[in-house]
């Protein structure tokens, strides 16, 4: 996969850059997703998650991460294209923004290392990217397992 992470903060950790880099490309694997994938995570503080989930969700709070997909759900007709041009476009997911600030607040409130939930939050919002959703029941039957079969594949028990 090619993941851009963008680092807002200026101030985590090459290792948790490596981290984030490795776990979600394990769990493109683990979703067979096309190695060319790309996406994006940027890190940030509360105030600018915060801004971002009021302007674009109209929710006035800061919260831990918010997935914006690269949908295809347009009116349009499809564009129709031969398996040979079709393998050589490159499918992007969409984009990630995690509040660090959130990730240290809940590690600490549930107990666990702050990389355990830093790699929690980038795989739930790249299970969201994915189209896995957790509003209706029936849906958390299948995403949250998920979430945790591949956090835990990967090494990142609670």
């Amino acid at each position: 996969m090619d993941i851009q992470i963008y680092d807002h903060t200026k101030e985590e950790p090459k290792e948790n850059i490596e981290l984030i880099q490795n776990v979600l490309e394990f769990a493109g694997n683990y979703l067979k997703l096309a190695e060319n994938t790309e996406m994006s995570v940027t890190l940030m503080h509360n105030d600018e998650i915060h801004e971002i989930n009021k302007t674009y969700r109209q929710v006035d709070r800061a919260t831990d991460v918010i997935s914006f997909a690269i949908e295809d759900d347009s009116d349009e007709d499809p564009i129709i294209l031969d398996d040979e041009l079709a393998e050589e476009i490159t499918p992007n997911i969409g984009d990630l923004m995690v509040s660090v600030d959130k990730v240290k607040e809940q590690a600490e409130y549930l107990g666990h290392s702050y990389q355990r939930e830093l790699g929690f939050l980038c795989v739930h919002g790249f299970l969201h990217l994915n189209g896995y959703d957790h509003i209706k029941p029936e849906d958390q039957k299948i995403m949250f397992p998920l979430q945790k079969e591949i956090l835990n594949a990967y090494g990142l028990k609670r």
